[in-house]
């Protein structure tokens, strides 16, 4: 969703955005075409890798500035705090990092049991998954996956570890399929992997991937100049959810309930641009993972409306 998202920033030349999940830098590259010699572009990522290319491709170039770490504490961030005209957070995971097997991310490609964005912090799922409780998987899956089978599934890995560790996908992906009711797809709708929704969810767990998101839209929100520009793509339902509801809540008045004391008068601080967008035919036959991106864009409103 290149266009949508270049569009939906409205980048100015001499501004200063913050491409807060740089992956291996499609947007980056368009936001510095549109940037004149006194714009900025801040860079961020969780991943190492990412964040190599990133040194490679744009270290030299003056109007850069590059950081390891997750979007969450972008508020954090001195090269943010003097404003920004616009943010742009693309959600989830990159394609190289599923291409990869050793970074245990897909079913597809057997690897470690890793799934960490940041392979140098935090648990592994290999090591989540040998120390949580039954509970707390099945907790996981439906929540984060929204698995029917959660709760056979979490029983199935505690009895497997007890015997033997987890430590590869290929191990996972097929407990996980040796435990799911077999059933056909419906008519013109592609198979599904039985795997798909378990290793999601215990993806975003791993990562933390939606509180960060709750703190990064916070972040954003703070860090954006007036007229600035919001700009999210979401993979996912559960992303999706959370940023439309972020931006309604700043942007929408809350139902009056008679029953309360009159509250203050709600004042916006976002403006929602457009509707929701999809990706169109064209992108997602070159790029099937684009069949389920969302992209949502606000602006954050004049300090006069304030």
């Amino acid at each position: 969703m290149f266009q949508q998202a270049m569009e939906g920033l409205r980048v100015v030349e001499n501004g200063t955005y913050l491409d807060g999940t740089f992956g291996r830098g499609g947007h980056a590259r368009g936001v510095l075409q549109r940037l004149g010699g006194g714009g900025r572009l801040l860079l961020m990522d969780k991943d190492p890798e990412a964040i190599a290319v990133a040194e490679r491709e744009f270290g030299a170039d003056p109007r850069v500035s590059i950081r390891r770490g997750s979007f969450a504490d972008l508020a954090n961030w001195d090269a943010a705090q003097s404003g920004l005209d616009g943010v742009l957070l693309d959600l989830g995971v990159s394609s190289p990092q599923l291409d990869v097997g050793e970074r245990g991310f897909s079913f597809g490609k057997d690897g470690p049991l890793d799934m960490r964005m940041d392979p140098d912090s935090g648990e592994s799922a290999a090591q989540w998954l040998a120390r949580a409780s039954e509970q707390e998987i099945a907790d996981v899956l439906w929540t984060h996956g929204e698995e029917r089978m959660s709760r056979r599934i979490a029983r199935a890995i505690v009895a497997r570890r007890a015997q033997q560790p987890l430590e590869r996908t290929a191990d996972l992906a097929q407990l996980i399929a040796a435990n799911m009711p077999r059933s056909k797809p419906a008519r013109g709708q592609k198979e599904i992997h039985p795997a798909t929704r378990s290793f999601q969810a215990i993806r975003i767990h791993v990562n933390r991937e939606l509180d960060d998101l709750a703190q990064g839209l916070d972040g954003a929100h703070a860090a954006l100049k007036a007229g600035g520009r919001l700009a999210v793509i979401s993979f996912h339902s559960l992303e999706d959810r959370i940023v439309k509801r972020f931006i309604a809540r700043h942007a929408k008045a809350p139902p009056a309930d008679r029953r309360l004391p009159a509250a203050a008068p709600f004042v916006p601080t976002l403006r929602i641009i457009g509707d929701a967008q999809k990706a169109g035919a064209a992108e997602t036959a070159a790029n099937p993972r684009a069949r389920s991106a969302v992209l949502r864009v606000a602006e954050k409103l004049l300090e006069a409306a304030a």
